[in-house]
């Protein structure tokens, strides 16, 4: 495996992180990737977790954040979300390893004899077989079937977990293998600045890499997180006692967007040294479209000052993460716009009639809230709670003429809610909550329901077909598109007649015609329920269609949008269209016998929360 060539071997950059976890390293990667894409170089990603599961997709939302979905189905970290959005590419299941996989692997091979007898080992079979992977997967291409020349990898965890030690001993090993011009180390530091003596601190990051030298890894790069700028002072001192040149330093401040990020890498010279590192022969640095155009977001985002407030009425709001691709997409749609977003995370229990006795506070402080938003995002889960608070918002936005998304569980919440409340069906409801349910408006689909909970679902990109419609517009009219899906049940095909004899058409299904995608009614402003996660396949520069329509929707402007082409109009454009669509929605309300949008029945100015709040 040693390489041939030290220009035309493949080149490996190894991100990993100390002092805490959750530091930042998967924007640290994505950003070394965006700058070395802004040089025309291939990228390729790969994620280590060190936690023994096979993949995240058993994962509790509160574990590990969100489940973020591929293509091919894989269920993977969170931080693959970034890699993809960041440098636009389509990682693969196999981008994302994990111990449980490893050791899969190793048994696996083991069971066959492949081992011939030996002693199976740490040292060397698993070091070797991550290696392996590693080697295996830098190669494959993520983008347009270019192979990449650069594979960056994040090892998750912090330096001296005892689950992350057998990757580290195998990078150790592995950086003799590939030679050492094909492989650099970035080690992604605290420096901490506590209120009392409002200095920064070095000696975490000092310790931090102690131990990772310790561990045979020297960091070629040090990339030091703070809350606030450094000083020259810190880096020297970084550099004296952490054997690196100054320039080797890197100082990463909290900013105002993930966006500026990149641009304040490259502005410390982090493109030349890599270059340098790993004789890719860049030329001299010169600003490319790919980051000019990353510029010119960066500066975008910062001079918005219209908002847009958009609320998630979910089950796992606890955790923000938990929503961090819907977040993201929220953002990129907002941007696009024209709009500073501005999200509210409401949880979904706390909108069901039982709060109002158990905790009247949070009930109408989450009613409140929701009132108060622009537009509603319903987003997926699993379970039984906070499903009929889901339903609950779903009656709300579409009584209040409220635009709304909603997304996988969100559609079967919207869904369930039309049944009771429009057609009459008060037994309407999920098999998933009650098995035994009078209308079974959703229902499993048993091919994906095998009785095993891993990987057995109705995952990645698959086609929907669209009618005419506008979400079909939305698309650009196109009659199919392909996102990418993760659920378990389906809209019940029994029911479909009744639902759209009742008005909620059915405007996108699956490519046998069967299974029901995309929902809506006609004479809402936006009332669009996916049952597809449209957020994995969202771009900074490229917004999903869904959000965008929501976000337009909510500031009054998609009626333009459509009007025009689907053509978002100059930033500095008047208003007078977003006046005369607020205009016609209230007119809506007038006609449909709401002359104000209420919460849970009650008018928004006169709402008030119980208990002297």
């Amino acid at each position: 495996m040693a390489a041939t060539s030290a220009t035309s071997a493949m080149k490996y950059v190894l991100v990993t992180g100390g002092v805490i976890s959750g530091i930042g390293k998967g924007v640290i990667a994505s950003s070394l990737g965006t700058i070395l894409k802004s040089f025309g170089i291939p990228v390729t990603s790969i994620k280590i977790d060190p936690y023994i599961n096979i993949d995240a997709g058993t994962f509790s939302p509160y574990e590990h954040g969100e489940v973020y979905v591929l293509d091919d189905g894989g269920e993977v970290d969170l931080d693959l979300g970034n890699y993809e959005r960041f440098l636009d590419i389509t990682l693969h299941h196999d981008n994302n390893i994990t111990t449980g996989k490893i050791y899969q692997q190793v048994i696996s091979r083991e069971r066959k004899g492949d081992y011939l007898g030996k002693t199976v080992q740490v040292v060397p079979h698993i070091t070797d077989a991550i290696q392996e992977w590693v080697n295996r997967v830098a190669h494959v291409p993520v983008y347009a079937n270019e192979k990449p020349k650069v594979c960056i990898v994040e090892l998750g965890g912090t330096i001296g977990d005892i689950e992350g030690m057998p990757f580290v001993e195998a990078f150790r090993q592995f950086q003799f293998r590939v030679n050492r011009e094909n492989f650099c180390c970035v080690h992604v530091s605290l420096v901490p600045q506590p209120k009392s003596t409002g200095e920064p601190k070095t000696k975490p990051t000092q310790s931090s890499v102690r131990e990772l030298r310790g561990l045979g890894l020297s960091p070629d790069l040090i990339v030091c997180r703070s809350e606030t700028p450094v000083g020259l002072a810190v880096k020297e001192k970084i550099s004296n006692f952490c054997h690196v040149a100054p320039e080797q330093v890197i100082c990463i401040h909290d900013l105002s967007s993930l966006y500026h990020v990149p641009l304040l890498m490259e502005s410390q010279g982090v493109g030349q040294f890599l270059s340098d590192r790993l004789n890719l022969n860049i030329a001299t640095p010169r600003p490319s479209k790919f980051m000019q155009k990353w510029r010119d977001l960066a500066k975008r985002v910062d001079s918005l000052r219209k908002e847009v407030n958009i609320s998630i009425v979910g089950k796992y709001t606890k955790l923000e993460d938990s929503y961090t691709s819907i977040a993201k997409a929220l953002q990129h749609a907002s941007i696009a716009a024209g709009y500073k977003l501005k999200i509210k995370y409401i949880e979904a229990a706390n909108l069901e009639k039982q709060m109002k006795i158990d905790n009247p506070v949070l009930f109408h402080e989450a009613w409140q809230n929701l009132c108060k938003s622009d537009g509603v995002v319903i987003p997926g889960g699993f379970g039984q709670r906070g499903m009929e608070g889901k339903i609950e918002a779903c009656q709300w936005c579409r009584e209040s003429l409220k635009p709304m998304l909603g997304i996988c569980l969100g559609l079967q919440a919207s869904v369930i809610e039309f049944a009771r409340n429009v057609l009459g069906l008060k037994g309407a409801n999920t098999t998933e909550v009650d098995p035994k349910c009078e209308h079974p408006l959703v229902i499993d689909m048993p091919e994906h329901h095998p009785g095993i909970m891993g990987g057995t679902m109705r995952l990645g990109r698959r086609t929907t077909s669209l009618k005419p419609s506008v979400i079909r517009r939305l698309y650009g009219n196109k009659e199919t598109v392909d996102e990418r899906h993760r659920h378990r049940y389906e809209v019940n095909p029994e029911y479909v007649a009744r639902l759209e004899a009742g008005g909620l058409q059915f405007v996108g299904v699956d490519s046998t015609g069967t299974r029901m995608e995309v929902s809506t009614l006609e004479e809402h402003p936006y009332y669009l329920a996916v049952q597809y996660h449209p957020e994995y396949l969202s771009r900074p520069l490229s917004p999903s269609p869904p959000f965008l329509g929501l976000i337009l929707a909510s500031v009054g402007k998609l009626n333009s949008y459509l009007s025009k082409g689907c053509r978002l109009s100059p930033r500095n454009q008047s208003d007078e269209s977003s006046d005369e669509e607020e205009m016609k929605i209230k007119d809506m309300k007038l006609t449909n016998g709401s002359p104000e949008p209420k919460c849970n029945g009650i008018a928004i100015d006169t709402l008030t929360v119980e208990n002297g709040h």
